[in-house]
């Protein structure tokens, strides 16, 4: 079992890094520019806003918790280490606590609905939707709309998280200067995806997750590349802005004395990554199965977070770790202070928690649900400790490995970003060290998860992006540029000043601008100066061209065979091995290995990776299984 568990995670980690090991294709979004100082001037902007966004909204929620929680209901949650003190005060007014949660979720349902509805839910889910199908763009008006809901939401007991507005709000913020600063649509989705990133990584002091997050949350199975290198460096701004007046202590402090030195209680790893699997699928029903049940009720907006919160409070005065962020129950639970909780509450919070969330969010309320997912899976490992550190051998002495683990395990693979999971929790908890049993848990629970995702527009991989789904589709797009495909004859006036593309652009990138812009035409310019015209049409016919000479016969090479090309898919056989160990039917030989547009010589230890076009020279009638052995 632990075989197979070690060969998932090795293939895992395989898939995972063969996007990341290849270049990323750094294109100019302003003419003229260099692209690492283009990045690092607009993401160190990003990373400054997110950075003081993530203050701003820190202190909302210390302010809003002391108004509705502190003077309403005379309790104040307990807090992390790097935010406070770990210790839980009375609760002296604990009927009041469904009355403040309902005002609070009618407080922040009136401020979404009257003037940004896009606010509502949960933000990170919001800013992969306008990602992926909203060219990026987001209302100016979400990030203080989201700033202050989420506030009032979290502040009065609501059960939320702090990332998903914290990932809107600097998101939001990338769309305005993306458009301020007139970026393509390529660097506008690599902006707000940047924007995301470093949003998660100020608050939760993790830059490094956060810039890895940026990369991994926005597919189930693959990773958007070309994020990565202006992901860090905004993740990275995010994070000094922050620490800078916050302080640099790692939210759950320091775990010193913890580590991995027993092999065997890698069995009791692999168990708790089965039941975070089940618990991550678990929440993802309760989640969504909630929120489509607000979804039928024919009642005012507004008034179904107030109802949602009503029920939350309910829920609270039996168990005071369902409300608010609940971080500060994960650091309990790190510590002796675990064996101080009543057992039966350290075995419902997790279900509990579930439920609350789902009441606070999927009622229309405005919070995140990252945040929480990590409290369950924290708690489900607190959980499996508390009933096995008397009964099973090998057990750690310390509840804070399953606990660290258990929240690493939950909520990364139902996000699908296992790495960036990991090490988020890692940067949180200033331990590295308990990575290699997280390895296993993590590929344990993400293979019990499967295709279940907590984010619904989360897509399974870019091909089906509509960003990437031409580039995917028609790979030879790609290979050719604007001036391919110029029009013959002279340029149109009506279309001369609407919208012009350079003409090395490549030319699925051109007719994405083409289309965003809902013109039947673009003037095709070289130094500034129109060369031509492009169309759909005009593009069409060089795609057909150039496809035609794809398969051309070649006068050199012997009159049954011809050129064959294809795109080596995500899932193809051949990927990741040396050109010496794929078999081609006989006759048949690879000429040309085209990678991210550059050739690679086609020698015998050359390495085939996902996204490769391989031209290969065949008999005629070999063709179709020479390309169908080159690509699936």
């Amino acid at each position: 079992m632990l075989a197979k568990v070690s060969r998932l995670a090795l293939s895992t980690l395989q898939s995972r890094f063969r996007f990341m090991t290849r270049t990323a294709e750094l294109e100019s979004g302003y003419e003229g520019t260099p692209y690492l100082l283009k990045w690092l001037g607009i993401s160190t902007i990003i990373g400054i806003v997110a950075g003081l966004g993530a203050v701003l909204f820190s202190n909302a929620i210390h302010f809003a918790t002391h108004l509705f929680l502190g003077r309403g209901v005379g309790y104040i949650p307990p807090l992390p280490l790097g935010e406070g003190s770990p210790i839980e005060t009375v609760m002296e007014r604990p009927w009041l606590l469904p009355i403040i949660t309902a005002l609070g979720g009618l407080l922040s349902g009136i401020i979404v609905f009257r003037w940004a509805p896009e606010a509502e839910g949960h933000g990170t889910d919001a800013a992969i939707e306008s990602i992926h199908f909203r060219n990026a763009t987001v209302n100016p008006k979400v990030p203080p709309v989201k700033l202050l809901a989420s506030a009032i939401t979290i502040g009065s007991g609501g059960s939320g998280g702090r990332e998903g507005p914290a990932a809107q709000i600097s998101s939001g913020f990338a769309s305005v200067l993306a458009t301020m600063f007139k970026l393509s649509p390529d660097d506008r989705r690599i902006a707000v995806s940047a924007g995301m990133g470093a949003g998660i990584g100020a608050i939760f002091r993790a830059p490094m997750g956060g810039a890895l997050m940026a990369s991994e949350i926005l597919y189930m199975h693959d990773m958007e590349v070309a994020v990565l290198i202006p992901a860090l460096i905004s993740s990275i701004v995010g994070y000094s802005v922050f620490g800078m007046i916050e302080g640099w202590t790692p939210i759950f402090g320091a775990q010193p004395g913890i580590g991995f030195t027993d092999p065997v209680a890698l069995l009791w790893y692999l168990g708790l990554g089965l039941l975070a699997g089940i618990g991550g699928i678990l929440y993802c029903r309760i989640f969504y199965g909630t929120q489509r049940i607000f979804h039928r009720w024919h009642i005012p907006l507004y008034l179904k977070p107030a109802i949602g919160g009503f029920a939350v409070g309910l829920i609270g005065i039996a168990m005071h770790g369902t409300i608010s962020t609940g971080y500060g129950w994960v650091q309990m639970a790190m510590g002796p202070e675990v064996l101080t909780i009543p057992l039966w509450t350290i075995i419902l919070l997790p279900l509990a928690k579930m439920i609350t969330t789902s009441l606070s969010i999927g009622s229309g309320g405005s919070g995140g649900i990252f945040g929480p997912g990590m409290v369950i899976g924290g708690m489900l490992g607190a959980t499996v400790w508390r009933l096995g550190h008397n009964m099973l051998p090998h057990m750690p002495s310390s509840p804070a490995p399953f606990v660290i683990i258990g929240m690493m395990a939950l909520f990364g693979s139902i996000a699908h970003a296992p790495f960036a999971m990991m090490l988020m929790v890692a940067e949180m908890t200033g331990n590295l060290s308990l990575l290699a049993p997280a390895m296993i848990c993590v590929a344990v629970a993400t293979a019990v998860v499967g295709d279940n995702t907590i984010y619904a527009s989360q897509l399974p991989d870019r091909s089906h992006a509509p960003a990437h789904r031409l580039r995917m589709s028609f790979p030879l797009l790609h290979a050719l540029t604007a001036e391919d495909a110029i029009q013959a004859g002279s340029i149109s006036v009506s279309t001369r000043h609407l919208i012009s593309i350079d003409a090395s652009t490549p030319l699925d990138t051109a007719l994405t601008m083409l289309t965003d812009a809902d013109n039947s035409a673009a003037t095709i310019t070289r130094n500034g100066n129109p060369i031509g015209e492009l169309t759909h049409k005009s593009a069409m016919i060089a795609y057909q061209r150039h496809m035609a000479a794809g398969t051309r016969r070649v006068q050199a090479m012997p009159s049954n065979s011809v050129l064959v090309e294809a795109m080596v898919d995500q899932k193809a056989t051949v990927a990741g091995k040396k050109l010496r160990e794929i078999k081609l039917p006989p006759g048949a030989i690879v000429v040309a290995i085209l990678r991210d547009q550059q050739p690679i010589t086609p020698t015998a230890d050359a390495l085939i990776q996902v996204g490769d076009v391989v031209t290969a020279v065949a008999p005629i009638g070999r063709l179709d299984e020479v390309r169908r052995r080159l690509s699936t």
